[in-house]
């Protein structure tokens, strides 16, 4: 077995995924597996499908086996986001770990996560910041001064600065994997162009304004969002839920507003302030965005609010596995991570009965999560789905069956 791994959010999942499973696979892979976000998302928002239905797409699409990114690191920022996927794809026993660039270099990236490691490059940093600079643009002046000018464009790039989060995890965390990455085609991230390869931000759109999405996805992939769309489950968004948001954020304890995940420099008190005169969530953000503190930071902290998420939920790297779904190939990596039983394993409810009391707090936060995103449908879903969905099989020509837990 030679096992590459890709930490994704599928939201949804579109031709540019399909593209790097079968790139990885033309690279060697025998089998793909995916760390993938659960319920919410790294934009600080509720995914547009489930968990279940993004499954579902990724293993009718290529995907051997889905793994879930626990909610405290997946709506982090890259740095805790790429250290709780590291963490996941070595339990899961990854040869490689695979992911899209614009650049496509992966020794180029490697190399600039190894100087961002380094102490001159902090102290770098550290004295531009202290300059009153925003934190990427401190970043990328320190890496200019210490590589020069075509090392520090690479930082210019969301799914660069990403990639190297990636190798910067790997280095810390001393794993044996390889790193695997490819030119990403198509619209940028996050573009709103129309393209033959458009970018997720836009079939989301699309699937919000009714437009054309369909030639965006695989077909296996669209026909899952069709299913989703005809039950009212799709798409999902924090705006159905938005007053509650700001009722949660209005009258949230000030205490708890300190102990919010990535706050500093009075970040959390901004916050607070713009929460009691915003009445929409546009509103919400943009009263407390400034040059320093970036629009997505912004809406991971509101999210992680409202989701009641604390600093010290992300600490460290996730402390279970828990797998969402796999298909005929992914029984083999499902016994590749018991066997390496780096973590525990969970394929079932009862299972979290063996976590300690950390692992049980994060499961909780995840069941809690759940229960939030069944709001966020355009048709409420009901509570406890979290609890009693069973693990997706889909194998036997196809055919989908879900596991009892």
């Amino acid at each position: 077995m030679r096992l590459a791994v890709i930490i994704a959010e599928y939201n949804p999942f579109h031709k540019g995924h399909a593209a790097l499973v079968q790139a990885v696979r033309r690279a060697g892979a025998t089998h793909v597996a995916a760390v993938m976000s659960g319920c919410f998302v790294q934009r600080g928002d509720a995914a547009c499908l489930s968990k279940w239905a993004r499954t579902r797409q990724a293993l009718a699409c290529g995907v051997d086996l889905v793994a879930e990114l626990p909610v405290p690191w997946a709506v982090s920022g890259a740095e805790c986001f790429a250290r709780g996927g590291v963490a996941l794809a070595d339990a899961l026993g990854a040869d490689v770990l695979a992911f899209g660039s614009e650049c496509g270099n992966a020794a180029a990236l490697q190399r600039l996560a190894g100087l961002l490691c380094g102490s001159a490059a902090g102290e770098a940093l550290h004295g531009y910041l202290s300059q009153g600079m925003a934190f990427a643009a401190a970043r990328e002046r320190a890496v200019a001064n210490l590589a020069g000018e075509k090392a520090a464009v690479l930082l210019r790039q969301p799914n660069n600065i990403l990639g190297i989060e990636y190798c910067k995890a790997m280095q810390a965390q001393h794993t044996q994997m390889a790193c695997f990455t490819v030119s990403r085609q198509g619209a940028a991230h996050d573009s709103p162009a129309e393209s033959p390869t458009p970018s997720a931000s836009r079939v989301r759109s699309l699937l919000e304004s009714g437009g054309v999405w369909e030639t965006a996805l695989p077909a296996a992939s669209a026909a899952v969002v069709r299913t989703e769309l005809a039950q009212g489950r799709a798409p999902a968004s924090l705006q159905q839920v938005e007053r509650a948001v700001l009722y949660c954020l209005r009258t949230l304890p000030e205490a708890a507003y300190h102990a919010l995940p990535d706050v500093s420099e009075g970040l959390e008190n901004r916050l607070r302030s713009a929460a009691r005169c915003a009445g929409s969530m546009e509103e919400l953000y943009a009263a407390a965005k400034t040059k320093r503190y970036s629009h997505a930071r912004i809406r991971r902290l509101a999210l992680s609010a409202f989701l009641g998420l604390r600093e010290k939920d992300a600490v460290g790297t996730p402390p279970y596995l828990r797998i969402l779904g796999f298909g005929a190939q992914g029984r083999a990596v499902l016994a590749r991570a018991a066997q390496k039983g780096a973590l525990p394993l969970l394929t079932r409810t009862s299972d979290s009965r063996i976590l300690d009391s950390r692992g049980k707090n994060v499961v909780e936060l995840e069941n809690r999560a759940a229960d939030v995103w069944a709001l966020c449908c355009p048709r409420p879903a009901p509570s406890g789905l979290d609890r009693t969905t069973g693990i997706l099989v889909f194998e036997k020509g196809c055919v989908d069956t879900w596991g009892s837990k």
